[in-house]
């Protein structure tokens, strides 16, 4: 790469084609999935049984013809970013343009097992994306988040003040709990002789209705904010408390903490830990933490992989004060919250699985 006063007009334009890219992708990228989503789009491609074409996706959205070709436009991009596949269908004498679903897309059909349409709806939103345009004010106020900044409260007081953001949050939450529970079965090992539980941050419930369900001697406790479990009913096996898991945590033979320490600081999530060990260190039982949480490995993972990890870092450090960890800073942050071991694997693409021991 040349210096920057000696640029070849070819790296100069390289320069710009990167530039405008991201410019030009700022809302595009999230609002054109939202779309895809308003119109029920996967639905209608999964209901269809095969590659739709053009003109009868359009005909079966009522599209103006004035708006073909945008929509047209919108759909080849979409391809073009891992939504959509584009493939050529026979029909009658002519060969056309057809569309099918991702692995990405199939994840937007409605009513399926798997969907996270949810999740989109959640960050996908005008509060959301005025939140980042704070961004240089929030550089400069010293120790508060990028909602502080904002909207003038943290993320957990936002919900607690607005139940139709709160009910948004937890449908989001729960969705993403799916996918877990598909990693969940592939690691049942992790529960054997686990008898107690506590998931904490455990939302609706949907993680530990899984654990209920993959092991019906396995009682269940999800602990989270009182306003999340109070209307919520539970069953032999599976119970709902409020709580603050800042003062204290049920006593269990483990506790989860699906996707939760990377909200907090070290200085929290530590606290969080050793009530923790509090919580399974009970009358002599010296049980187990179950981490589920993003572990960076740079110089390991696949460039997309690490592209999404560091995006979540940049969103937990600026909207909460939190932080994705290196295995070495989780290590760091074990020891000392006064736990002995730790020991991490797979659990689903992006997401490790840390066992801590006390």
């Amino acid at each position: 790469m040349a210096s920057n006063n000696v640029l070849k007009a070819s790296e100069i334009f390289e320069g710009q084609v990167h530039l405008y890219k991201h410019l030009y992708a700022h809302a595009v990228d999230c609002m054109s999935i939202k779309w895809m989503i308003e119109l029920g789009i996967p639905d209608i491609i999964h209901n269809h049984g095969q590659p739709i074409s053009l003109s009868k996706l359009v005909s079966i959205l009522q599209i103006p013809p004035s708006k073909v070709r945008g929509v047209k436009s919108l759909l080849r991009y979409l391809a073009h970013n891992g939504f959509l596949q584009i493939v050529r269908v026979h029909h009658s004498t002519e060969e056309k343009e057809a569309y099918s679903l991702t692995s990405a897309s199939q994840l937007l059909v409605k009513g399926t097992d798997l969907c996270l349409a949810p999740m989109v709806e959640a960050f996908i939103n005008p509060s959301m994306a005025r939140v980042w345009s704070h961004l240089k004010k929030w550089t400069y106020e010293d120790d508060i988040t990028l909602f502080d900044v904002s909207l003038g409260s943290n993320l957990w007081d936002f919900l607690s003040k607005k139940p139709e953001f709160n009910e948004t949050f937890n449908e989001a939450m729960a969705s993403d709990s799916q996918m877990m529970n598909l990693a969940l079965r592939g690691c049942k090992w992790v529960f054997e002789g686990v008898e107690t539980i506590v998931d904490v941050g455990g939302g609706t419930g949907n993680t530990a209705k899984a654990i209920c369900h993959a092991f019906p001697n396995v009682k269940c406790t999800v602990f989270d904010r009182p306003q999340v479990v109070e209307k919520l009913s539970g069953t032999k096996n599976l119970t709902y408390v409020g709580g603050d898991m800042f003062e204290s945590i049920p006593k269990a033979d483990a506790v989860l903490l699906k996707w939760i320490l990377h909200d907090w600081s070290d200085k929290d999530s530590k606290q969080i830990l050793e009530n923790c060990k509090e919580a399974i260190c009970d009358k002599g039982k010296r049980g187990k933490v179950i981490v589920i949480d993003v572990v960076m490995k740079e110089d390991q993972d696949e460039l997309e992989l690490t592209g999404l990890k560091l995006l979540m870092d940049v969103h937990m450090a600026c909207l909460v004060n939190g932080k994705e960890r290196t295995e070495e800073e989780w290590k760091k942050l074990v020891v000392e919250a006064g736990f002995q071991s730790y020991k991490v694997s797979p659990f689903t693409g992006y997401l490790s699985l840390i066992q801590i021991f006390p």
